[in-house]
């Protein structure tokens, strides 16, 4: 399974939502690759899993990615809730 996490830039952001991720996936026991880019480039990368926030949601819509909209990228318990729903 590949999961993209989004943001403006893909700096600083997106690398933060991506080691949440990651934890959030190790605590669940779930194996995937997970990578942080652009909203840019993700629209022409393939992944199983998008998560983004509800913003750059709407750049990405016709992806053939799940959308996975997180409003609060530092929050473990929302991210968590979002991914068990998700997977």
């Amino acid at each position: 399974m590949k999961i993209l996490c989004v943001c403006g830039l893909g700096q600083g952001t997106s690398l933060i939502l991506r080691m949440n991720v990651e934890s959030v996936l190790r605590e669940l026991g779930v194996s995937a690759d997970v990578e942080h880019t652009d909203v840019s480039s993700a629209s022409g990368m393939s992944a199983d899993h998008i998560i983004t926030s509800n913003e750059l949601a709407q750049s990405l819509q016709g992806h053939s990615a799940n959308i996975v909209i997180v409003n609060n990228y530092f929050d473990l318990n929302e991210i968590k809730e979002k991914l068990k729903d998700t997977i």
